[in-house]
């Protein structure tokens, strides 16, 4: 019995990362999934950014494995699995709703997010490599990604400019992030997660110059970026 929750886990993981090849990847939203078509909306990352995915996957299924085999009944593993569990779960579904309904997919990642973070936040301190960094960079992104969705369906449903959208999402993601981070100051993986994610944005923003919203995600990226390094200086003293 010991070994369920992180086998559970790990078959949850694998699910997760087989899911794109289930349901043909995904790139962002496409344009005609709205009322306004969103052809190129300042929230969202420039294509390449979405090769993160790659890295999540691959770790979470590797730090799954390494917790099934290593670590089923340690007790610093044990308070993080039933959420990350949920959030894996829910995000084997989430490419093949985000093709179909963005709005259904904006509150998916809503629901995937909420564990993930809880999971990053209860992760124990012992194999930080295997047990903390892999949750701590998907629920980075998924903080992003969560802030770039809501953005999209609130200018694409007209519920705003997609300018004012972007930079409220902006806004929310920088907030969110902060706070999170403030909970694990000294964990990296986290903000890098964020911090990749804004540099996306800051790069679809380039050509032609979006100033407001790419000197937000510059200066979002900054404050994360040097919250980490400092905590991390702190640490080391």
């Amino acid at each position: 019995m010991p070994r369920l929750l992180p086998l559970l886990v790990l078959v949850a993981a694998i699910a997760f990362a087989v899911s794109p090849f289930l349901s043909n990847g995904f790139g962002g939203y496409r344009p005609d999934q709205f009322p306004i078509p969103q052809a190129d909306p300042p929230i969202q990352p420039a294509g390449w950014a979405f090769s993160i995915w790659g890295l999540i996957y691959a770790w979470l299924v590797a730090g799954s494995a390494f917790g099934l085999w290593k670590r089923a009944a340690e007790p610093d593993w044990q308070p993080m699995r039933p959420a990350l569990l949920v959030s894996l779960a829910l995000g084997a579904f989430w490419i093949e709703t985000a093709h179909r309904t963005p709005i259904g997919a904006t509150v998916l990642i809503v629901a995937m997010l909420v564990p993930a973070l809880l999971a990053f936040l209860r992760a124990g301190r012992k194999d930080a490599v295997w047990q903390v960094r892999p949750v701590a960079l998907y629920a980075g992104w998924l903080t992003a990604a969560t802030g770039a969705s809501f953005g999209m369906v609130l200018g694409g449903y007209g519920l705003m400019s997609e300018q004012a959208a972007a930079i409220l999402g902006l806004a929310g993601v920088t907030a969110a992030a902060l706070l999170v981070q403030g909970r694990r100051p000294a964990e990296w993986a986290y903000p890098a997660g964020v911090v990749w994610a804004l540099a996306g944005i800051v790069a679809a923003n380039l050509s032609p110059v979006n100033v407001p919203v790419a000197a937000l995600a510059v200066l979002a990226a900054l404050l994360l970026a040097y919250r980490a390094a400092a905590s991390r200086r702190a640490k080391l003293r």
